[in-house]
């Protein structure tokens, strides 16, 4: 059965997973805001900004107006970046439907409210519509997602019909979609790690090696789990794929921007001139700050945390900042 789909957003993400859908039989819409990724995917069946080098599904449509993209929408899914996601919705929520299903596939945290994406969404389209919301996370890279790699995803969601509907809308030999009821982990797991994924790349640019990388990435999966407690999410979450698989991808993968950004900055480059010469989102940037915001909120100690927000903010330098964290005194092995 053919569902109309509405995918907002088209950076590399938004446009992979509309081409999945549109690659699974259905009918879908991908909205652009820029108008040089409308004409390069109208004409040529690319978008060259974002996805060099993918050849698009020619069923695959797109538009720069969001009503357009909206018009009859069964489905909608969201992958525009956090930061500008609820204006963005904001503008759509006229167009969208009392009985559309709504999917999150944006991680990160809104900075100056400290809400993760479900309120944001809520916020921005009323409550009606959040019955069935579903968030869809976990270790994934678009551009192997587009080459069709073996992939495997969370599909999140209080009503357990609608995680059932978000994942058969998108599995198929390639991409696996397993559900799970704890939105608000799999929310987390997929925003936190992309700030453990900076400390990750500024190990790597100092020139540490894979014990310092294994250090990083368990004691990080320890904050994001003490968090996520804190805030009523399900300790189980952060040991599945949209935690512990995450992380691991985001840590390690030559593909992560998150980890690029931090390795440029352990070499010693300014975060202004990364930024500048990025034309994608870096979202664990901001949600750095935020995640600080939040272990204040919650009464929970964060250190890698702290640590790259200030390297971010402050300018500290990335050694110091590690070994600031080496420093500490003697601690159990906490979880909780």
């Amino acid at each position: 059965m053919t569902t109309r789909i509405a995918v907002v957003g088209a950076g590399s993400w938004g446009t992979t997973l509309a081409a999945v859908l549109a690659k699974n039989g259905h009918d879908v819409v991908l909205w652009a805001f820029e108008a040089d990724v409308v004409q390069q995917i109208s004409v040529g069946h690319e978008n060259q900004r974002f996805l060099p080098g993918i050849r698009l599904p020619d069923t695959l449509r797109v538009t720069g107006d969001l009503a357009e993209a909206l018009f009859r929408a069964e489905v909608v899914v969201n992958v525009v970046p956090s930061q500008f996601a609820g204006r963005v919705m904001a503008d759509a929520a006229p167009h969208v439907g009392e009985r559309c299903q709504l999917v999150n596939a944006s991680k990160g945290i809104e900075t100056a409210t400290l809400r993760c994406m479900d309120e944001v969404l809520m916020d921005a389209l009323g409550e009606e519509r959040m019955k069935d919301f579903t968030v869809l996370s976990g270790p994934s890279f678009a551009l192997e997602v587009a080459r069709e790699a073996p992939t495997a995803l969370v599909a999140a969601s209080v009503e357990s019909s609608a995680a059932a509907r978000v994942q058969w809308l998108f599995q198929n030999r390639y991409f696996r979609v397993y559900t799970n009821p704890d939105v608000v982990g799999v929310e987390l797991g997929g925003a936190l790690k992309n700030v453990i994924a900076l400390a990750a790349g500024m190990s790597s640019g100092l020139g540490f090696g894979h014990n310092t990388l294994a250090a990083l990435i368990t004691r990080g999966l320890a904050e994001m789990t003490r968090l996520g407690q804190a805030m009523g999410a399900q300790p189980t979450t952060f040991a599945g794929l949209a935690g512990m698989g995450d992380l691991v991808l985001t840590c390690t993968g030559e593909l992560s921007r998150n980890r690029t950004v931090g390795v440029r900055l352990g070499r010693g480059e300014s975060l202004a001139s990364i930024l500048r010469e990025m034309s994608a989102v870096a979202e664990g940037v901001k949600t750095a700050q935020a995640a600080h915001g939040l272990a204040e909120r919650e009464g929970v100690e964060m250190p890698i945390t702290s640590e790259v927000r200030m390297v971010l903010l402050y300018g500290r330098d990335p050694r110091e900042a590690l070994w600031s964290l080496m420093e500490r005194g003697p601690k159990p092995e906490e979880w909780s």
